[in-house]
C-alpha cells in the first residue's frame, strides 16, 4: 500500500519534529517544516522560519507572509494552491542566517519534499533558496529570470526572486519584487 502524498509530507513533519541533527531545535519553539498544498505545481522556497513562523508553527505568516500574500494576489493564485517551505526547517536565534552547516543537515527535509510533491515551478525566495539550486550565482544577477533544469531527474522551473523581507526593509527591492511576481504572472498565463 503506498502512502499519499499529504501522508509522506506528514511523515516529513513528523521527522523534522524530531530533528537534532543541529542545535536549532534547542532555541526554537516549534519545527517549521512547511505548508500548503500536496499536489501544488508551485512551491516557494524561503529561507528560515521567523518569530511569528516559530511560534505557529508555519511558514511565511509573519509580515513577510503578509507581502508575499499581496504578491500573489497580484498574479491571482490563491495560498491555497501553493505549497511554501524553507532551506531551514527551525528558527536560527535572533533571525541570522542560517549556516553551512545547518543547511546541510536540513536540506535532505526539503529534497524529500520537492520529491513528493514534484511541483512544475520553484520559486526561491532569498539567495539561500537560489543558491541551494544556482550555489555560484548571485540574486542581484538572476533574479526574475525563468531558468529550466533538471535537479535530482526533476525537471523544474526554477525562478529566484528576493526574500520578501528584503521588500519590507527596501523600497528598490519591493519594485523588483512586484516586477518579478508579474514575470511570473505572465509565465503562468503563457503556460496556462
Amino acid at each position: 500500500m503506498s502512502l499519499s502524498k499529504s501522508q509522506q509530507l506528514e511523515y516529513i513533519s513528523h521527522l523534522v519534529g524530531e530533528c537534532k541533527k543541529c542545535n536549532l531545535y534547542k532555541t526554537a519553539t516549534n519545527p517549521v517544516p512547511g505548508a500548503g498544498n500536496p499536489d501544488a505545481e508551485i512551491l516557494f522556497i524561503g529561507e528560515a522560519p521567523g518569530a511569528h513562523e516559530d511560534q505557529q508553527g508555519l511558514p511565511f505568516v509573519g509580515n513577510s507572509g503578509k507581502l508575499l500574500d499581496k504578491l500573489l494576489n497580484t498574479i491571482r493564485v490563491p495560498r491555497s494552491d501553493v505549497f511554501i517551505c524553507n532551506i531551514l526547517k527551525h528558527r536560527p536565534p535572533e533571525n541570522r542566517d542560517p549556516q553551512e552547516s545547518e543547511i546541510k543537515v536540513c536540506t535532505p527535509y526539503l529534497k524529500a519534499q520537492l520529491k513528493i510533491i514534484k511541483p512544475k515551478i520553484v520559486i526561491t525566495l532569498g539567495r539561500f533558496s537560489m543558491n541551494y539550486f544556482f550555489p555560484q550565482e548571485k540574486i542581484s544577477r538572476i533574479h526574475g529570470q525563468i531558468r529550466n533544469i533538471t535537479w535530482q531527474d526533476l525537471p523544474l522551473t526554477i525562478i529566484p526572486v528576493y526574500h520578501p523581507s528584503a521588500g519590507l526593509r527596501n523600497g528598490a527591492m519591493l519594485e523588483s519584487l512586484k516586477k518579478d511576481f508579474i514575470t511570473i504572472g505572465k509565465y503562468l498565463t503563457a503556460k496556462g
